[in-house]
């Protein structure tokens, strides 16, 4: 059975002469994927025309709706424009995964809902084109955020800036629109306050380390990610993450100087690093090793002692570490 392997090495230096020990078997983990469905709702009414007193039973319409006042008119869009705004630019603040994948769910909610509210009512006469192309924005934009949510869901997408840019023909198109309108007449429908970039594969050298503390011990640890992501390996001990180094995918790389202790080992593999999120922006996973490591050095009268350790991030036969998902937001960032 294919698992990721872990290998302990003891080296012994003694007065004069190296030593090495052989190495037992590698420890190494797997990639297990995370997939979700976002569920979407719709609706639809109907109504007896005959009921309706000031209706034509035989057609079916109902009494023509009195155009608004362009003052009343913007008193309609004021009272949504908080919160189309807030929603979206919450949406781009997001910090982890978790709060994206809410943020996009509130952002649907308030789009569409400012969309139904905005399509019930009459705009003044001389802008009705303007309103009609801005309310159709509104409605492709929060259809579009609920495609969006289901790629968070599954880890598709992983931060901000990758959902918008994933948002991004639709988040312009709903930006001229309420230009449209707001050049019409002073009319508040500018929401759109962030800008979406186009997709991006940003990648760290390998061996970069995103973090570091004083590597002053005699032990290393090597990491072989023999995956088709990269990855971003992350040893901590006690409370605190000694280091995070960088490891591109089909490539090794040794940390050297690796402090006495024990260690949990995490790693998060994906695609384009975003390195204001500290995370990759497409097709993440979290996990961690489920066997923690030991580094220790012995000091005797005759040699010194320590341990080196070898972790390979994909599933090889004859490997003997079991992985776990990590929930995004416990991964160490």
């Amino acid at each position: 059975m294919a698992s990721p392997r872990l290998i302990s090495c003891v080296l012994a230096l003694a007065t004069v002469t190296l030593a090495a020990c052989s190495a037992p078997p590698p420890l190494t983990g797997g990639e297990p994927k995370v997939s979700g469905v976002a569920d979407g709702k719709g609706g639809a009414f109907s109504g007896d025309p005959s009921s309706d007193p000031g209706g034509d039973p035989s057609s079916g319409s109902s009494p023509a709706v009195s155009a608004l006042t362009p003052e009343a008119y913007k008193g309609e869009l004021d009272s949504r424009h908080k919160a189309m705004t807030g929603a979206i630019s919450g949406l781009a603040g997001a910090r982890g995964v978790q709060a994206l994948n809410q943020r996009v769910d509130k952002a649907e909610q308030a789009l569409s809902g400012a969309a139904d509210a905005l399509s019930a009512i009459a705009p003044p006469a001389e802008i009705r084109a303007q309103h009609d192309a801005y309310v159709t924005s509104l409605r492709d934009f929060a259809t579009e955020l609920g495609s969006t949510a289901g790629k968070v869901g599954s880890r598709e997408l992983c931060t901000p800036s990758a959902v918008l840019s994933d948002l991004n023909t639709k988040l312009t198109a709903l930006n001229k629109a309420g230009e449209a309108l707001q050049s019409a007449g002073d009319y508040p429908a500018d929401v759109v306050t962030v800008k979406a970039g186009g997709k991006q594969n940003r990648r760290l050298k390998n061996g970069a380390f995103i973090r570091r503390t004083s590597l002053g011990g005699r032990s290393s640890l090597e990491v072989d990610n023999g995956g088709t992501r990269d990855a971003v390996v992350t040893a901590v001990r006690g409370g605190g993450k000694t280091f995070s180094v960088y490891v591109r995918k089909k490539a090794k790389f040794k940390v050297r100087g690796v402090p006495d202790g024990t260690y949990k080992i995490y790693f998060t593999h994906g695609v384009d690093w975003d390195a204001k999120s500290r995370s990759f922006s497409r097709q993440c996973s979290f996990e961690r090793f489920q066997k923690s490591v030991k580094f220790k050095t012995t000091v005797t009268a005759t040699q010194i002692l320590w341990h080196d350790w070898r972790v390979t991030l994909h599933a090889i036969s004859g490997g003997n570490a079991r992985t776990a998902p990590v929930n995004p937001d416990d991964f160490p960032s």
